[in-house]
């Protein structure tokens, strides 16, 4: 008897609640409902264009034949997983992608940490307004315009070539040397981003008070003890959050400019998962087959970002949840 009355007493609160949440969000509605609003065409966006079209991960699980559809096309469990696994390119790409990302994290990241922590240290607004124009400029650039231009610069005769040569290195066409593809990658990649990927951490520095810097000035503090004590706690936050989020993508390497970029001469190093995708589900048609190895990646890519917000929580108070 006890036990029903716990339970109904359990299941009264429960229906208070929801029509408590229900009262609430009908008197936020009446009160703000142009946002409401506004906020369909989003809704309807992400639902159409991304949630709906992920009912389409289950050919990844069948022997999917466009004539069949999704309810007819064969099943065959995970034989598109391990026939992925198992490929002699599967091991290549993977190893190409980590390294491309693994490395372009290494550089990338810190890049634009670096000129904002170098530009809040500069005092004549001029130049400074200067430099943040000139580094802004790259990230609105087209990339085939820009893959175009690194082609030229790195030909035989291109600009890159001419300051080699003035060095003593004989010229080459350096997008078809294995040993230089992926520098030229991605420190194209820093060029074209720095200035764009400073904006985010200079927003983050001008909450900063001005007060600290000067208290911190009348005890003797220096430079760079105002920048390690005050400046960076203060993006610290926003640094290790568009961490975790890049570890995320750490195999989804956008085909575009590889495929804008690369030759038969540099495929050693740089075929990479998404060219593979592209070769065997546009150009080949296997669309069950690349479906198993983007969810297969998708699965990979939550387990790195589950782990680095699981860190980040362990050793600071920094994390996505």
């Amino acid at each position: 008897m006890a036990n029903q009355q716990t339970i109904y007493k359990k299941s009264m609160t429960g229906q208070k609640a929801g029509a408590g949440f229900f009262k609430k969000l009908g008197k936020n509605y009446r009160k703000h409902k142009a946002l409401y609003w506004i906020t369909i065409p989003i809704l309807v966006y992400y639902i159409v264009f991304k949630y709906l079209p992920m009912f389409g991960v289950v050919i990844a699980f069948q022997n999917y034949r466009p004539g069949k559809g999704f309810f007819k096309s064969d099943f065959v469990g995970l034989k598109n997983f391990v026939d992925f696994l198992t490929n002699a390119n599967a091991s290549r790409t993977i190893q190409n992608t980590l390294r491309l990302n693994i490395l372009s994290l290494l550089f990338g990241f810190p890049a634009p940490i670096i000129l904002a922590l170098l530009l809040n240290e500069v005092r004549a607004a001029p130049f400074k307004k200067a430099v943040q124009t000139f580094s802004y400029m790259p990230h609105f650039i087209s990339l085939v315009v820009m893959c175009g231009m690194l082609k030229d610069f790195s030909a035989s005769t291109g600009i890159f070539n001419d300051l080699a040569s003035r060095l003593g290195f004989e010229r080459q066409s350096m997008l078809g040397n294995v040993n230089l593809y992926l520098p030229i990658y991605i420190g194209s990649s820093i060029w074209q981003g720095i200035g764009w990927g400073t904006i985010i951490y200079l927003a983050a520095l001008s909450g900063v008070d001005p007060t600290l810097y000067d208290v911190a000035e009348i005890d003797g503090a220096n430079r760079w003890h105002k920048m390690v004590n005050i400046t960076w706690p203060t993006i610290k936050p926003t640094t290790t959050i568009l961490l975790i989020l890049d570890l995320g993508g750490i195999l989804g390497v956008g085909f575009e400019k590889i495929l804008l970029m690369y030759n038969t001469n540099v495929m050693e190093v740089a075929d990479v998962i998404s060219t593979y995708v592209y070769r065997e589900g546009i150009q080949g048609a296997r669309f069950e087959y690349t479906t198993a190895i983007g969810l297969f990646m998708s699965a990979i890519s939550f387990v790195f970002v589950y782990s680095a917000n699981l860190i980040s929580r362990k050793v600071s108070e920094n994390s996505l949840w």
